[in-house]
């Protein structure tokens, strides 16, 4: 069983680690545990995977985002065995955090930025300026998701810069009552979630989808605007919402 509070944490655990990768990656753990692999070479692994996916989308059709659904699904349980089996074998790290943001950083951005060039058709057009405003776009979304990470993250290095300890989950809250509930609105709806690595895989694949069944590259170039779109107005409000809050009290 995994230790008490693993899967209930607020923003620290994935829903669909929560819902089957934790159950699945208790099977996996006793393959690994007995092995040399250590714990960051699991880590290294779900990069590498991760990058895969995204390079995957460069295969046309649904292959591609078939491919890249099944590597980040993959991906999301290395992120789940590597930190199971460094409890297990007691051999938790700095360095095995940092490399799991790290990973997280290049994955989804590999994944969105393929996404752009799938859109942009390079291997098939003549690589027209309006073509590569697709790679372009999905660029774009990248970053936002990178930065949405960074605000995030800069938060702990700014507290413990001024010598404030770790930030509470309740401290998230924005003290004005407008923006919280503004926050709690968003955080219904959920669409800021498109632009992390397993909800855009499976965005991706279901566009893919409806590709298909057009015969052309619609629904992935409207797929790309909508995550450039959602990633630049998140990376806005993420950053209010973490100066309107107490995190950097």
């Amino acid at each position: 069983m995994h230790p008490e509070g693993v899967k209930d944490r607020r923003s620290g655990e994935h829903w669909a680690g929560r819902l089957y990768m934790r159950e699945i990656s208790l099977h996996i753990d006793p393959y690994l545990v007995n092995t040399r692999i250590t714990p960051n070479q699991l880590t290294y692994l779900m990069v590498v995977v991760g990058v895969l996916g995204g390079a995957a989308l460069l295969l046309p059709g649904l292959t591609g985002a078939i491919l890249a659904a099944v590597l980040f699904q993959i991906y999301l349980l290395l992120d789940c065995v590597d930190g199971e089996v460094a409890r297990w074998r007691k051999q938790t790290s700095i360095t095995g955090v940092y490399l799991d943001r790290v990973g997280h950083y290049l994955c989804e951005a590999a994944l969105l930025i393929g996404f752009g060039v799938r859109g942009a058709d390079v291997f098939h057009q003549n690589g027209s300026a309006t073509n590569w405003l697709w790679a372009f776009l999905g660029t774009l979304a990248a970053l936002g998701a990178i930065l949405i990470k960074a605000e995030t993250d800069l938060v702990d290095v700014a507290r413990q810069r001024s010598g404030l300890p770790a930030v509470k989950d309740e401290a998230s809250v924005p003290r004005s009552s407008g923006l919280a509930l503004a926050r709690r609105a968003a955080a219904m709806l959920k669409f800021h979630r498109l632009v992390g690595g397993i909800e855009a895989s499976l965005f991706i694949l279901v566009v893919a989808v409806l590709d298909t069944a057009r015969g052309d590259l619609f629904f992935t170039r409207l797929g790309i605007a909508v995550l450039a779109g959602i990633a630049v107005v998140q990376t806005l409000l993420h950053l209010v919402s973490i100066l309107a809050s107490s995190r950097l009290r």
